[in-house]
């Protein structure tokens, strides 16, 4: 890659390296520059910019990032598309982050240009959090170094990064009491290990109290191992002081065995961990009454997530290990903004079919079939199989044929009697009605049939908010189409707009925040508005 001033009579097709500012709007780093671009950045008085050009050899850094992704990603995860030379990965499914530490520190090396980050081994995720994410740093990458890691990583049993998801387990407690032992205590450590078992979709089926003795922990433990139980929790009224104490022989009694007792983890240091009748047995550590996290998360998590758990592995477990919050430094469990977890954005689909197709003659051209599926149909479709979340219809014209053809489709219909007055007040109905706690909405037309998930989803992997990518709108030959994916900040304004007039009318308020995301092919800039429109749509 050849990288540095580039005059503005050599620079087309070129990556602009930085952002530049112009009157009508800035043409911002990373532009495939065209002849239009140029033609303005002279105007502005630019001579040379910097910028980048592709050799032979070279990968391009989405198609680079998205290589490298598809090489480090193992089970429950989902892999985004590329954008800007980065690819995230999210989590299917709730459980734990497997990461092989070794092998990503060596992929790192194989080249500046070739980043992979990721969260810490085993840490906890949920369902659509992020747990890793490639960067390309420069524009490309030589694809001798692409094609070294595809390799390099292929060669290996696993992957480097997956998610072990959660598994439903019955979980038997048993809890001991002394003498004054009082009953809120008891209530408070079931309902402590029930929640934790509940998080990560496991279910506490039975519940004994017994006396703080070997015999009885020994008889309760029998009775667990007769049941459907396939974990076996301890909670005593006393510490686990020693492998001679109640809890500790009261397994062995029962025929189990201790696989370990004690932990460098702090809170949580007095947990046992031992197993009997091919069930895990776990002596709960006093701090399990705190619904804080301590040694015992960290144990029951990675027997949810179905992981055996060595003495080894407790004893790895040090590095990281201590919990314990103290006033002389910040609270690690506290929240803030830089601390919150960062997950795959939440965009709502929003389809607006609600015209009346005057230009069509007689016929309601959302009705009509192209491959094999009415448009409206495949607007729909598009939006399901995409990474949108809720779909919300806008119906008007014709509205009972609308929801009669879209039935069984899983979306929320929304009615505007007023749709005769414009598209405004179909928009500003939809929007009115969609869900709360979303990142954004991307708009889609119910007559542009060749509008794929693959290019929602390209949409959605370009949206940054707080990056300046809180508009994201597809181009083809340098021309804006259809859809456009908006953040959540810009629908009061949305909302507020009157007549036959689309939320594209705040382009030129919000210019700053628009990315303009490269579609491959013409079909963002194809509308079916008349006849012989369609007979062309169908034709190809």
């Amino acid at each position: 890659m050849k990288f540095g001033p580039v005059p503005i009579g050599d620079a087309a097709g070129a990556i602009l390296a930085h952002t530049a500012r112009l009157p009508g709007g800035a043409i911002k780093k990373g532009t495939h520059l065209s002849q239009a671009e140029l033609a303005r950045l002279a105007e502005a008085g630019y001579e040379s910019v910097i910028a980048a050009r592709l050799e032979a050899g070279d990968v391009g850094e989405d198609k680079a990032a998205a290589r490298i992704a598809a090489a480090v990603t193992g089970p429950n995860l989902t892999i985004a598309e590329a954008f800007t030379g980065r690819v995230n990965i999210f989590a299917e499914a709730g459980g734990l982050a497997l990461v092989d530490a070794e092998r990503l520190v060596a992929l790192n090396n194989l080249d500046d240009g070739l980043t992979v980050a990721t969260l810490a081994p085993f840490a906890r995720v949920s369902a659509g959090q992020m747990v890793a994410t490639i960067k390309i740093i420069p524009f490309a990458l030589p694809d001798r170094v692409v094609t070294q890691a595809e390799q390099w990583l292929a060669g290996a049993e696993t992957p480097p990064v997956a998610v072990a998801g959660f598994t439903p387990h019955r979980a038997h407690l048993i809890l001991t009491e002394l003498p004054g032992t009082k009953p809120s205590v008891l209530d408070k450590r079931r309902a402590a290990i029930e929640k934790r078992l509940e998080d990560a979709g496991s279910r506490l089926i039975a519940c004994q109290t017994v006396n703080h003795e070997t015999d009885a922990v020994a008889a309760a433990i029998r009775t667990a191992t007769g049941t459907e139980a396939n974990l076996i929790l301890v909670f005593g009224a006393s510490a686990i002081v020693d492998r001679d104490d109640v809890i500790p022989l009261g397994i062995a009694r029962a025929g189990g065995r201790l696989r370990r007792f004690g932990m460098p983890v702090d809170p949580g240091n007095l947990l046992l961990l031992g197993d009997i009748a091919g069930r895990t047995a776990i002596g709960v550590p006093s701090c399990a009454s705190s619904p804080k996290t301590n040694g015992l998360d960290w144990v029951l998590e990675r027997t949810l997530a179905g992981l055996e758990v060595t003495s080894e592995d407790i004893s790895a477990m040090a590095v990281g290990g201590l919990l314990m919050e103290i006033q002389s430094r910040p609270q690690p469990r506290e929240k803030d903004d830089r601390q919150a977890t960062r997950r795959a954005p939440r965009i709502a689909a929003l389809v607006l079919a609600a015209g009346r197709s005057t230009r069509m003659g007689e016929r309601n051209k959302l009705l009509e079939v192209v491959e094999g599926q009415s448009m409206v149909r495949h607007a729909v479709a598009a939006a399901r199989q995409s990474n949108a979340g809720t779909i919300t219809v806008v119906t008007g014209h014709e509205a009972d044929q609308i929801r009669g053809e879209l039935a069984g489709s899983d979306v929320t219909f929304v009615d505007t009697p007023d749709y005769a007055e414009g598209l405004a007040t179909s928009l500003v109905a939809g929007l009115n009605a969609l869900p709360d706690g979303i990142d954004g909405v991307i708009v889609l037309l119910g007559d542009m049939p060749g509008v794929s998930a693959g290019i929602i989803d390209r949409l959605i992997a370009a949206f940054a908010p707080d990056d300046g990518r809180g508009i994201c709108v597809p181009t083809s030959g340098g021309r804006r189409g259809n859809p456009v994916l908006w953040a959540k900040r810009y629908i009061p304004e949305m909302k507020n707009l009157k007549g036959d007039v689309g939320a594209k009318s705040l382009f030129g308020i919000h210019s700053e925040d628009i990315a303009e995301v490269p579609i491959d092919t013409g079909d963002v800039l194809t509308d079916i508005d008349t006849p012989e429109a369609l007979d062309l749509a169908r034709q190809r």
